[in-house]
Protein backbone atom coordinates (compact mmCIF):
# COMPACT_ATOMS: atom_id res chain seq x y z
CA UNK A 1 0.00 0.00 0.00
CA UNK A 2 1.87 3.43 -0.70
CA UNK A 3 2.18 5.86 1.66
CA UNK A 4 -0.42 8.58 2.39
CA UNK A 5 -0.32 11.78 0.70
CA UNK A 6 0.04 14.51 3.49
CA UNK A 7 -3.45 15.73 2.50
CA UNK A 8 -4.41 12.12 3.07
CA UNK A 9 -2.57 12.65 6.70
CA UNK A 10 -4.30 15.75 7.48
CA UNK A 11 -7.66 14.32 6.63
CA UNK A 12 -6.74 11.55 9.04
CA UNK A 13 -5.99 13.79 11.73
CA UNK A 14 -8.39 16.20 11.38
CA UNK A 15 -11.29 13.78 11.10
CA UNK A 16 -9.88 12.54 14.74
CA UNK A 17 -10.05 16.08 15.85
CA UNK A 18 -13.77 16.20 14.93
CA UNK A 19 -14.79 12.48 16.68
CA UNK A 20 -12.90 13.99 20.22
CA UNK A 21 -15.65 17.19 20.05
CA UNK A 22 -18.33 15.27 19.77
CA UNK A 23 -17.38 13.16 22.30
CA UNK A 24 -18.79 16.79 24.79
CA UNK A 25 -21.87 16.34 22.85
CA UNK A 26 -24.99 18.57 24.65
CA UNK A 27 -22.67 19.95 27.27
CA UNK A 28 -21.01 22.80 25.46
CA UNK A 29 -23.65 25.10 24.74
CA UNK A 30 -23.65 27.65 24.26
CA UNK A 31 -19.93 27.18 23.09
CA UNK A 32 -19.26 25.09 19.98
CA UNK A 33 -17.74 21.30 20.29
CA UNK A 34 -14.43 21.49 19.87
CA UNK A 35 -11.39 18.98 19.32
CA UNK A 36 -7.64 19.45 18.94
CA UNK A 37 -5.05 16.66 17.76
CA UNK A 38 -0.88 17.31 18.43
CA UNK A 39 0.97 15.35 15.97
CA UNK A 40 4.67 15.75 15.70
CA UNK A 41 6.64 13.72 13.39
CA UNK A 42 3.60 11.77 12.29
CA UNK A 43 2.98 10.41 15.71
CA UNK A 44 0.45 11.76 18.18
CA UNK A 45 1.72 13.30 21.00
CA UNK A 46 -1.18 14.94 23.01
CA UNK A 47 -5.18 14.82 22.13
CA UNK A 48 -8.11 16.87 23.82
CA UNK A 49 -11.43 18.54 23.12
CA UNK A 50 -13.31 20.89 25.23
CA UNK A 51 -15.53 19.25 27.71
CA UNK A 52 -18.07 22.04 28.84
CA UNK A 53 -18.83 25.85 28.99
CA UNK A 54 -16.11 27.49 31.28
CA UNK A 55 -13.65 24.76 31.21
CA UNK A 56 -10.23 24.33 29.08
CA UNK A 57 -10.45 24.77 25.30
CA UNK A 58 -9.50 21.39 22.99
CA UNK A 59 -6.05 23.07 22.27
CA UNK A 60 -5.39 23.92 25.69
CA UNK A 61 -6.77 20.38 26.24
CA UNK A 62 -4.61 18.74 24.18
CA UNK A 63 -1.07 20.50 24.84
CA UNK A 64 -1.64 20.07 28.83
CA UNK A 65 -1.85 15.98 27.47
CA UNK A 66 1.62 16.01 25.12
CA UNK A 67 3.67 13.28 26.34
CA UNK A 68 6.66 15.65 24.86
CA UNK A 69 7.64 19.36 23.77
CA UNK A 70 5.47 20.25 21.26
CA UNK A 71 7.50 22.52 19.63
CA UNK A 72 7.67 21.96 15.85
CA UNK A 73 4.65 20.44 15.72
CA UNK A 74 1.21 20.07 13.76
CA UNK A 75 -1.98 21.11 15.74
CA UNK A 76 -5.02 19.41 14.31
CA UNK A 77 -8.05 21.20 15.29
CA UNK A 78 -11.91 21.04 13.88
CA UNK A 79 -12.94 24.96 14.63
CA UNK A 80 -10.88 27.99 14.02
CA UNK A 81 -9.00 28.77 17.55
CA UNK A 82 -9.67 31.77 19.89
CA UNK A 83 -8.25 34.94 19.79
CA UNK A 84 -10.57 36.92 22.02
CA UNK A 85 -10.61 36.83 26.09
CA UNK A 86 -13.59 35.12 27.40
CA UNK A 87 -14.37 32.67 30.34
CA UNK A 88 -10.69 31.41 29.36
CA UNK A 89 -7.82 32.77 27.71
CA UNK A 90 -7.49 33.02 24.01
CA UNK A 91 -6.21 30.03 22.63
CA UNK A 92 -3.88 31.55 20.05
CA UNK A 93 -1.73 32.59 23.01
CA UNK A 94 -0.68 29.03 24.13
CA UNK A 95 -0.52 27.71 20.39
CA UNK A 96 2.13 30.46 19.90
CA UNK A 97 3.94 30.38 23.73
CA UNK A 98 4.19 25.93 22.89
CA UNK A 99 5.94 26.56 20.35
CA UNK A 100 3.41 24.55 17.33
CA UNK A 101 4.62 25.24 13.66
CA UNK A 102 1.52 24.66 11.84
CA UNK A 103 -1.88 24.54 12.46
CA UNK A 104 -4.31 22.94 10.55
CA UNK A 105 -8.39 23.44 10.93
CA UNK A 106 -11.85 21.82 9.71
CA UNK A 107 -13.79 24.81 10.02
CA UNK A 108 -14.36 28.67 10.49
CA UNK A 109 -15.61 29.96 13.01
CA UNK A 110 -18.78 32.27 11.95
CA UNK A 111 -19.19 34.73 14.89
CA UNK A 112 -18.03 38.56 14.55
CA UNK A 113 -15.01 38.31 17.39
CA UNK A 114 -14.04 35.67 15.02
CA UNK A 115 -13.99 35.51 11.48
CA UNK A 116 -10.05 34.58 10.81
CA UNK A 117 -8.78 36.67 13.43
CA UNK A 118 -6.68 33.78 14.67
CA UNK A 119 -5.36 32.80 11.37
CA UNK A 120 -4.10 36.24 11.28
CA UNK A 121 -2.29 36.43 14.30
CA UNK A 122 -0.86 32.99 13.79
CA UNK A 123 0.71 33.72 10.38
CA UNK A 124 1.80 37.12 11.90
CA UNK A 125 3.93 34.75 13.76
CA UNK A 126 5.38 33.04 11.47
CA UNK A 127 2.93 29.50 11.83
CA UNK A 128 2.01 28.18 9.14
CA UNK A 129 -2.00 27.96 8.81
CA UNK A 130 -4.13 25.93 6.47
CA UNK A 131 -7.33 24.92 5.89
CA UNK A 132 -8.61 20.44 5.70
CA UNK A 133 -10.03 19.22 2.78
CA UNK A 134 -14.27 19.44 1.94
CA UNK A 135 -14.66 16.20 4.26
CA UNK A 136 -13.01 17.04 7.61
CA UNK A 137 -14.70 20.17 6.97
CA UNK A 138 -18.04 19.22 6.13
CA UNK A 139 -18.10 17.06 9.19
CA UNK A 140 -17.08 20.23 11.00
CA UNK A 141 -19.62 22.26 10.40
CA UNK A 142 -22.40 19.93 10.54
CA UNK A 143 -21.35 19.10 14.38
CA UNK A 144 -21.64 22.56 15.47
CA UNK A 145 -24.93 23.58 13.41
CA UNK A 146 -26.64 24.97 16.44
CA UNK A 147 -23.65 27.11 17.27
CA UNK A 148 -23.29 28.28 13.31
CA UNK A 149 -26.63 29.04 12.99
CA UNK A 150 -27.03 31.04 16.19
CA UNK A 151 -23.43 33.10 15.25
CA UNK A 152 -25.11 33.97 12.14
CA UNK A 153 -29.32 34.37 12.66
CA UNK A 154 -29.06 34.66 16.34
CA UNK A 155 -31.92 32.07 15.99
CA UNK A 156 -31.36 28.44 17.32
CA UNK A 157 -31.55 25.63 15.21
CA UNK A 158 -34.93 24.08 14.94
CA UNK A 159 -35.50 20.20 15.14
CA UNK A 160 -38.76 18.62 14.14
CA UNK A 161 -38.63 15.31 15.75
CA UNK A 162 -41.77 13.05 14.98
CA UNK A 163 -43.32 9.41 14.99
CA UNK A 164 -45.59 8.42 12.26
CA UNK A 165 -47.24 5.24 10.87
CA UNK A 166 -46.28 4.51 7.68
CA UNK A 167 -49.77 5.99 6.17
CA UNK A 168 -47.97 9.49 7.94
CA UNK A 169 -50.44 9.43 10.86
CA UNK A 170 -49.34 11.13 14.17
CA UNK A 171 -52.69 10.44 15.79
CA UNK A 172 -55.67 7.98 14.84
CA UNK A 173 -58.97 10.16 14.43
CA UNK A 174 -59.65 9.41 17.61
CA UNK A 175 -56.68 11.43 19.10
CA UNK A 176 -54.56 8.39 20.32
CA UNK A 177 -51.01 8.42 19.59
CA UNK A 178 -49.50 6.25 22.27
CA UNK A 179 -47.25 4.71 21.36
CA UNK A 180 -46.74 4.68 17.63
CA UNK A 181 -42.60 4.41 17.91
CA UNK A 182 -41.48 1.86 19.43
CA UNK A 183 -39.58 1.73 23.14
CA UNK A 184 -35.74 1.95 21.12
CA UNK A 185 -37.13 4.92 19.19
CA UNK A 186 -38.65 6.87 22.27
CA UNK A 187 -35.15 6.04 24.25
CA UNK A 188 -33.33 7.83 20.90
CA UNK A 189 -35.62 10.66 21.22
CA UNK A 190 -35.16 10.78 24.62
CA UNK A 191 -31.18 10.59 24.29
CA UNK A 192 -31.88 13.80 22.17
CA UNK A 193 -33.57 15.75 24.64
CA UNK A 194 -30.59 15.79 26.40
CA UNK A 195 -28.33 16.94 24.12
CA UNK A 196 -30.45 20.29 23.10
CA UNK A 197 -31.02 23.35 24.45
CA UNK A 198 -35.03 23.59 24.61
CA UNK A 199 -37.48 21.15 24.15
CA UNK A 200 -40.94 22.37 22.79
CA UNK A 201 -44.44 21.67 21.78
CA UNK A 202 -47.72 22.89 21.11
CA UNK A 203 -50.30 23.91 23.94
CA UNK A 204 -52.66 21.46 21.91
CA UNK A 205 -50.09 18.47 23.13
CA UNK A 206 -49.79 20.30 26.70
CA UNK A 207 -53.01 19.84 27.32
CA UNK A 208 -53.32 16.42 25.56
CA UNK A 209 -50.45 15.00 27.10
CA UNK A 210 -49.27 16.52 29.87
CA UNK A 211 -45.86 15.73 29.18
CA UNK A 212 -42.84 16.38 30.81
CA UNK A 213 -40.61 16.77 28.51
CA UNK A 214 -37.35 16.07 30.23
CA UNK A 215 -35.22 13.32 29.35
CA UNK A 216 -34.38 9.95 31.25
CA UNK A 217 -30.80 10.09 30.83
CA UNK A 218 -29.85 13.17 32.61
CA UNK A 219 -27.24 12.22 34.71
CA UNK A 220 -25.37 10.86 31.16
CA UNK A 221 -25.40 14.37 29.60
CA UNK A 222 -25.66 16.61 32.26
CA UNK A 223 -28.18 19.70 32.76
CA UNK A 224 -32.33 19.21 31.93
CA UNK A 225 -32.96 21.28 28.74
CA UNK A 226 -35.43 24.70 28.79
CA UNK A 227 -39.11 23.10 28.40
CA UNK A 228 -40.62 25.53 25.92
CA UNK A 229 -44.51 25.57 25.21
CA UNK A 230 -46.26 27.77 22.52
CA UNK A 231 -49.30 28.83 24.31
CA UNK A 232 -50.98 32.12 22.47
CA UNK A 233 -53.48 32.88 25.07
CA UNK A 234 -51.44 31.55 28.29
CA UNK A 235 -54.01 28.86 28.84
CA UNK A 236 -50.93 26.39 30.20
CA UNK A 237 -52.78 24.84 34.02
CA UNK A 238 -50.59 25.76 36.88
CA UNK A 239 -51.25 22.10 37.70
CA UNK A 240 -49.86 20.62 35.14
CA UNK A 241 -46.67 18.41 34.97
CA UNK A 242 -44.35 21.38 33.41
CA UNK A 243 -45.03 23.70 35.24
CA UNK A 244 -45.05 21.98 38.87
CA UNK A 245 -41.76 21.19 37.84
CA UNK A 246 -40.37 24.26 36.90
CA UNK A 247 -37.77 24.29 39.72
CA UNK A 248 -36.28 21.07 38.13
CA UNK A 249 -36.36 22.06 34.68
CA UNK A 250 -37.26 25.51 33.47
CA UNK A 251 -40.19 26.43 31.49
CA UNK A 252 -40.76 29.39 29.28
CA UNK A 253 -44.09 29.64 27.79
CA UNK A 254 -44.45 31.79 24.31
CA UNK A 255 -48.15 33.94 24.57
CA UNK A 256 -49.03 36.67 22.31
CA UNK A 257 -51.56 39.70 23.39
CA UNK A 258 -54.59 38.10 23.34
CA UNK A 259 -53.06 36.32 26.33
CA UNK A 260 -55.58 36.67 29.74
CA UNK A 261 -53.67 38.68 32.40
CA UNK A 262 -54.56 36.45 35.40
CA UNK A 263 -53.35 33.37 33.44
CA UNK A 264 -49.69 35.08 33.04
CA UNK A 265 -49.26 36.01 36.75
CA UNK A 266 -50.47 32.94 37.97
CA UNK A 267 -47.89 30.98 35.63
CA UNK A 268 -45.26 33.47 36.70
CA UNK A 269 -46.23 32.78 40.17
CA UNK A 270 -45.73 29.21 39.20
CA UNK A 271 -41.69 29.76 37.95
CA UNK A 272 -42.45 29.96 34.77
CA UNK A 273 -40.94 32.49 32.31
CA UNK A 274 -43.56 34.16 30.23
CA UNK A 275 -42.27 35.66 26.57
CA UNK A 276 -45.18 38.04 24.97
CA UNK A 277 -43.96 38.18 21.40
CA UNK A 278 -46.41 40.63 18.80
CA UNK A 279 -46.18 40.66 14.79
CA UNK A 280 -48.82 41.43 11.74
CA UNK A 281 -49.15 37.19 11.68
CA UNK A 282 -48.35 33.61 12.68
CA UNK A 283 -44.77 33.38 11.17
CA UNK A 284 -43.79 36.63 12.25
CA UNK A 285 -44.44 36.02 15.54
CA UNK A 286 -42.54 32.69 15.59
CA UNK A 287 -39.83 34.10 14.23
CA UNK A 288 -40.05 37.02 17.21
CA UNK A 289 -40.06 33.71 19.63
CA UNK A 290 -36.99 32.60 18.28
CA UNK A 291 -35.08 35.96 18.35
CA UNK A 292 -36.00 35.89 21.87
CA UNK A 293 -34.69 32.28 22.81
CA UNK A 294 -31.73 33.07 20.52
CA UNK A 295 -31.27 35.81 23.12
CA UNK A 296 -31.42 33.82 25.62
CA UNK A 297 -28.33 31.70 24.57
CA UNK A 298 -31.06 28.59 23.07
CA UNK A 299 -28.82 27.64 20.29
CA UNK A 300 -31.19 24.41 19.45
CA UNK A 301 -34.60 23.61 19.63
CA UNK A 302 -36.44 20.25 19.36
CA UNK A 303 -39.86 20.70 17.92
CA UNK A 304 -42.08 18.00 19.86
CA UNK A 305 -45.69 18.77 18.60
CA UNK A 306 -48.25 18.62 17.40
CA UNK A 307 -48.85 19.16 14.05
CA UNK A 308 -50.52 22.80 14.05
CA UNK A 309 -46.77 24.57 15.36
CA UNK A 310 -44.97 21.78 13.13
CA UNK A 311 -46.88 23.31 10.09
CA UNK A 312 -46.12 26.86 11.49
CA UNK A 313 -42.36 26.13 11.61
CA UNK A 314 -42.75 25.21 8.22
CA UNK A 315 -44.66 28.09 7.05
CA UNK A 316 -42.01 30.55 8.37
CA UNK A 317 -39.29 28.97 7.08
CA UNK A 318 -37.73 28.27 10.39
CA UNK A 319 -37.51 23.90 10.11
CA UNK A 320 -33.68 22.95 9.94
CA UNK A 321 -33.66 19.51 10.40
CA UNK A 322 -36.15 16.46 10.36
CA UNK A 323 -36.04 13.25 12.37
CA UNK A 324 -38.94 11.36 11.34
CA UNK A 325 -39.25 7.77 13.05
CA UNK A 326 -42.02 5.37 10.70
CA UNK A 327 -43.26 2.67 12.39
CA UNK A 328 -44.77 -0.33 10.87
CA UNK A 329 -48.17 -0.14 11.16
CA UNK A 330 -51.36 1.95 9.82
CA UNK A 331 -54.13 4.02 11.26
CA UNK A 332 -56.01 4.74 7.96
CA UNK A 333 -59.29 7.80 8.53
CA UNK A 334 -59.33 10.96 6.84
CA UNK A 335 -59.43 12.47 10.26
CA UNK A 336 -56.50 11.20 11.43
CA UNK A 337 -53.79 13.77 12.05
CA UNK A 338 -50.73 14.19 10.14
CA UNK A 339 -47.01 15.25 11.48
CA UNK A 340 -47.25 18.79 9.83
CA UNK A 341 -50.40 21.30 8.99
CA UNK A 342 -50.41 24.46 8.35
CA UNK A 343 -50.76 26.36 4.81
CA UNK A 344 -48.19 23.94 3.32
CA UNK A 345 -47.30 24.68 -0.42
CA UNK A 346 -49.40 24.84 -3.54
CA UNK A 347 -46.93 23.09 -5.66
CA UNK A 348 -44.40 20.30 -4.94
CA UNK A 349 -42.20 22.04 -6.48
CA UNK A 350 -42.31 24.89 -4.01
CA UNK A 351 -41.97 21.79 -1.21
CA UNK A 352 -38.33 22.36 0.69
CA UNK A 353 -35.94 19.56 -0.26
CA UNK A 354 -33.64 18.20 1.79
CA UNK A 355 -29.73 18.45 1.47
CA UNK A 356 -29.55 15.29 2.48
CA UNK A 357 -30.97 12.21 4.42
CA UNK A 358 -29.97 9.32 6.29
CA UNK A 359 -31.69 6.05 7.22
CA UNK A 360 -31.38 3.91 10.25
CA UNK A 361 -33.33 0.82 11.23
CA UNK A 362 -34.04 1.44 14.63
CA UNK A 363 -35.85 -2.25 15.75
CA UNK A 364 -39.29 -2.37 14.28
CA UNK A 365 -39.05 1.43 13.42
CA UNK A 366 -37.27 3.30 10.80
CA UNK A 367 -35.54 6.54 11.29
CA UNK A 368 -35.43 9.16 8.25
CA UNK A 369 -32.83 11.96 9.10
CA UNK A 370 -33.38 14.82 6.68
CA UNK A 371 -31.32 17.91 6.75
CA UNK A 372 -33.07 20.95 5.01
CA UNK A 373 -30.50 23.89 5.87
CA UNK A 374 -26.56 24.36 6.23
CA UNK A 375 -25.06 26.62 8.30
Amino acid sequence: MPPLTRQERDERFLSRAVDLAAEALGRTSPNPMVGAVIVKDDDTIGEGYHAAAGEPHAERMALASCREDPAGATMYVSLEPCAHEGRTPPCVEAILEAGIARVVVASDDPTGKASGRAFGILRDEGVRVEMGGNGSAQAARILNQPFRKHARVGRPLVILKSAMTLDGKVATSGGDSKWISGEESRARGHRWRATVDAVAAGIGTALTDDPMLTAWMLDEQGGAARRVIFDSEARLPVSSQLVRTAAEAPVTLICGRAASRPGILALEAAGVEVIMVAGENEGARLRSALDELGARDVQSVLLEGGPHLAGAFFDAGEVDEVRAFVAPIVAGGRSARPPVEGQGVEAVGEAPRALSTDVERIGEDVLITARLKEW
